[in-house]
């Protein structure tokens, strides 16, 4: 439903489609991971392309994602972080090595998870898919925010700041440079988009929260510096 919302908000929406629909995020997936596509490269010479064509605000400019696009805005933010101001994955989780992202900047990250994903477990591991599973061993929810939580010097504990019916949001206080890093966790969630169009066989979809309305929000509040 994004395309409904920029028709609402007036933004520019771009949607890439990836090798035989797969992305190199590192950890996975598919024919684009296999065999070492350079998504990022292909990401940012889709900006440079899109800007030919419309006027585009370079402070401005976001990546969100399911899945393997949720992986990969979580390795975009590691890679490029000059070009990208924010991200905000969902069900998708760090697929690179923590000592292999360091962007020279702290980044804004709003991250979206069900506890229940059968795909993407919630606690790491193995995806309880069986025909996904193989070789594929990701890192945890709970990992991958502490390592934003780190890069991006926040103090302290997690604090709510927004609670309904079976998600609840909280957020790092104090990190550098007034950027936030937060985390959005749907209690019995699936391997689905919150607010979005049901997936029965993923999982539980969530109407609690609208997680195309809330990382609007949130891109709208962190430009570039």
């Amino acid at each position: 439903r994004m395309s409904q919302a920029s028709d609402e908000r007036g933004f520019l929406v771009a949607y890439p489609e990836g090798i035989v629909t797969s992305w190199n995020a590192g950890d996975c997936c598919g024919t684009a991971w296999t065999d070492s596509v350079d998504d990022v490269k292909f990401v940012r010479d889709l900006l440079d392309a899109i800007a030919e064509k419309w006027c585009i605000d370079p402070k401005r400019i976001y990546a969100t994602g399911m899945s393997n696009g949720g992986f990969l805005s979580h390795r975009l933010a590691c890679e490029a972080s000059d070009r990208i101001a924010a991200i905000a994955p969902v069900a998708g989780v760090l697929g690179v090595e923590p000592n292999l992202c360091t962007p020279p900047r702290p980044v804004p990250v709003l991250h979206f998870h069900g506890t229940s994903d059968p795909i993407v477990p919630y606690g790491g591991g193995t995806p309880l898919v069986p025909q996904l599973g193989l070789g594929l061993v990701f890192r945890s929810v709970a990992d991958t925010l502490e390592h934003w939580r780190k890069h991006n010097a926040c103090s302290g504990f997690a604090t709510p700041f927004f609670e309904n019916g079976d998600t609840k949001c909280v957020r790092w206080p104090d990190c550098k440079d007034g950027v936030e890093t937060a985390l959005c966790s749907v209690d019995g969630g699936g391997h689905t988009w919150p607010g979005g169009v049901p997936i029965p066989l993923a999982g539980k979809t969530s109407s609690d929260i609208s997680a195309t309305e809330a990382m609007l929000d949130f891109f709208e509040a962190h430009p570039l510096p």
